[in-house]
This record gives structure tokens, C-alpha cells and sequence, in this order.
């Protein structure tokens, strides 16, 4: 299979290292708008299946002209999500199959931004399914780890584990701490803001898709493999998008273990309107106040080295198992930050969400996955990813929770 790299960022820099363990991946080229940056992700590999190319991600022209030139099976979208609709659009344009780990960007309701949903995530790119599957491609979106692995776990719950669902609740949280730095998000600052300032999706059966406030429901939740309790809140996330898409569950959430100090500072960045994307005028020079923030803050690709701890994505499913009885489970994976960087050099977070992807198109090369049009991970079986996960270096785990409160 050839693979188009769209950003050499942290994690399309991830995506390149493991697939050069992989025999599966026959060229891969990683572009970005830093030719230097895409050529240093090439060149720690050493591998001449690999080259370097330079494209604006923004442009469709530029995309358009790139995929032309290398004339890829897949392009995988290694960028923020502010770049989703052009790589997606031109994929469509060019007939080429499209994978990403982050979906197309929502829309608040004109007049009830906390209680209904405007234009939702992943929208835009569903309602292209039908011209998809007209060109014979496919697009595989929400395919990191929250989205991707956890929406693989709920498939997996429905399918071998439960009768009835009556809620399934990511919760995403860590203990990573960045040595010499007091805030330094792991992820992109962008993608963070996105996530956790806009109204958070939620889902019931009985009431569809709708919004509540930033940081709603504060919980602590207590995460596995030593990482402990850690407050987690509600944020808008593409799972609430997609799985109830294809499993029939009761409630549907994404909670993200922030911690109160972190919460705190994302508040402040609010206030003081340092999230915001419209340009304002300083001093005769028109920049934006995120990308101002983003340019002060440490690339999250290179934290690794001063990074400690583990990260944890994972699932909570509560309803009936298949004999009727009370169930409960948190179904999750666990990186140790020095284990990814001893292995691979890459931090953790990064690497969690880059293995993903390239265990779906692994799996779609062997034909255990057969996309058409555009699809979830849920769309799919889970055991052959799950199955897969061991090889790539890394393992999954189900944890009993407690039953209070299920009724039969």
C-alpha cells in the first residue's frame, strides 16, 4: 500500500516511524507546508520507502496537484482539524481513499449554543457519503484513538459483552507531566481548544444529538495502571458523533480528565479571548490571538524527552450482558511515555493516536476491513484490530465497574 502523509507534525512524524516497521507499507511520502520538518520525519527513518514533499494543506489546488503527482491508495490526514475539509475535499475530487483522526469541524447553534446542535462534527463529510461510494473510494474518519480506538472498544462491547447498553462514557486521562513547563498541552493547542471550549456533544436514545455548557458534569474518575483519580468534565468530541451512528446506547459521552489546574487555565485563555481566530489589529499588524498563543507555547512533538507518565483512552459501558444480568466494564490502553519514547522516540500521546490508522489500513490491506463511502471505526468488526494491537507493541485491558443502579 502507498501511503500520502498530509503534515509532519508530532503525530504524521509518528505515523512514518511505525510504519516503517510495518511490511504492509510499501512508499509512504509524508508532505507538509515545512518542507524541512517533512524531510527531518523522512530522514530519522532511513528507509527508502520513504520521501519528503512540500504542499499547503489549506489549498485544494495544492492538494490536489500533490495527490496527482504521487498518486497514493490512501491519503491519511495527519493535520489539525482545521485542515479537514480541504484534504478531504480534494480526495473526493481526485478519487482517492481519505483516512483521519479528527473530523470535520462543528458549528454552535445560532441562538442555543448550550442546549442544541448547530452544525455537528463530521457533518460535512457525511453528507458526502453518496459521492464516495459513487467513485468507489472510501473515507475512514475518526480513526487516532479517541476518536478511532475507543470507538472500536464500543464495538466491541456491543458486539461480545452486552445485551442492553445503557450508556457508554469515554474517559480520556493521564498523569503526563512536562518537565520546566507549568502549561504545555500534549496535543495540538488548536485541536485543544476546539475540543474543550466549544458546547460538548452529548446523546440519549430519547433525545438525539444536543449541547450542554464547557466543562459540564465535573466527576473524578479513577484511571488505571497507577495513574489514579484525575477530574474529568465533558467535552465536545467526535465518539458522541459517531457511535451512536451504529450502537443502540442509552447515553452517549465524552469526559476528558483535565485536572482543575488545567480547566483553570483554558477558562483564562477564554476570558481573555486568546482563543479566538479573527485577526485583530496590533500595533498595524493583523495576527490571530490562537495562533499568537500557539507560536508562544512548546511544539507538543517535541516534549517528549521532558515528559513522564502514562496516558489512558478508554471506554466505560453499563447495561445488560447477554444473559440479562447487570454489566458494567472499562475497556481502555495504557502508554507509558517511556516506553514509546525508549521504542520509538516518539512521545506518548502521539504514538497512541498514530497506531491507529495504520492498524486500520492494515487491516483494509488484508481485507479484514472493507470500507465504502465514508464510515466510522464502529462500522467494523473490532476483533481484528483488536487482535492486531499486541503487534504493533502495545495491549488493551477490561476492567469490572460497579453495577449500582442497573436495572434489569
Amino acid at each position: 500500500m502507498k501511503a500520502l502523509v498530509i503534515g509532519a507534525g508530532g503525530v504524521g512524524s509518528a505515523i512514518a516511524n511505525i510504519a516503517s516497521h510495518r511490511t504492509f507499507i510499501t512508499e509512504m511520502v509524508v508532505a507538509d507546508r515545512d518542507l524541512l520538518r517533512a524531510e527531518a520525519a523522512v530522514n530519522r527513518l532511513r528507509d527508502n520507502r520513504f520521501t519528503a514533499a512540500e504542499v499547503d494543506a489549506g489549498s485544494i489546488d495544492d492538494l490536489c496537484a500533490l495527490i496527482r503527482l504521487t498518486d497514493p491508495d490512501v491519503v491519511i490526514n495527519a493535520v489539525d482539524p482545521r485542515f479537514v475539509m480541504p484534504i478531504f475535499e480534494a480526495c473526493e475530487i481526485e478519487g482517492t481513499n481519505y483516512v483521519d483522526m479528527a473530523m470535520s469541524l462543528s458549528k454552535a447553534h445560532p441562538d442555543e449554543p448550550l442546549t442544541k446542535v448547530g452544525l455537528m462534527l463530521g457533518e460535512e463529510q457525511f453528507s458526502r457519503d453518496g459521492s464516495f461510494k459513487a467513485k468507489g473510494i472510501y473515507a475512514l474518519v475518526g480513526m487516532g484513538v479517541e476518536p478511532g480506538l475507543s470507538n472500536v472498544f464500543a464495538r466491541y462491547a456491543s458486539d461480545n459483552l452486552f445485551s442492553r447498553i445503557d450508556s457508554a462514557i469515554v474517559y480520556d486521562g493521564a498523569n503526563l507531566v512536562v518537565e520546566g513547563f507549568d502549561f504545555a498541552p500534549t496535543f495540538s493547542i488548536w485541536t485543544t481548544i476546539e475540543e474543550c471550549l466549544n458546547p460538548p456533544l452529548m446523546w440519549e436514545r430519547d433525545r438525539g444529538w444536543y449541547t450542554t455548557a464547557p466543562f459540564s458534569d465535573l466527576e473524578t474518575f479513577d484511571f488505571p495502571e497507577g495513574i489514579g483519580p484525575v477530574e474529568c468534565v465533558n467535552v465536545e468530541h467526535e465518539e458522541v458523533a459517531l457511535i451512536p451512528r451504529k450502537i443502540d446506547a442509552g447515553k452517549v459521552a465524552f469526559k476528558y480528565g483535565l485536572g482543575s489546574h488545567f480547566i483553570d487555565i483554558l477558562k483564562t485563555i477564554h476570558t481573555l479571548g486568546l482563543d479566538r481566530t479573527e485577526p485583530v489589529n496590533v500595533q498595524g499588524v493583523s495576527v490571530s490571538p490562537r495562533q499568537v498563543l500557539a507560536a508562544l507555547l512548546p511544539d507538543p512533538a517535541t516534549l517528549g524527552s521532558r515528559m513522564s507518565g502514562k496516558t489512558c483512552a478508554g471506554i466505560q459501558v453499563k447495561g445488560l450482558d447477554k444473559s440479562g444480568n447487570p454489566k458494567a466494564v472499562y475497556i481502555y490502553n495504557v502508554v507509558d511515555n517511556a516506553f514509546s519514547m525508549g521504542e520509538y522516540g516518539d512521545q506518548a500521546v502521539v504514538w497512541q493516536t498514530a497506531i491507529n490508522p495504520l492498524i486500520a489500513l492494515e487491516l483494509i490491506s488484508h481485507g479484514d476491513w472493507k470500507p465504502a463511502g465514508v464510515n466510522g471505526p464502529e462500522w467494523f468488526p473490532a476483533d481484528p484490530f483488536l487482535s492486531m494491537l499486541e503487534s504493533y507493541g502495545t495491549s488493551w485491558h477490561i476492567r469490572d465497574e460497579s453495577t449500582e443502579g442497573i436495572e434489569r
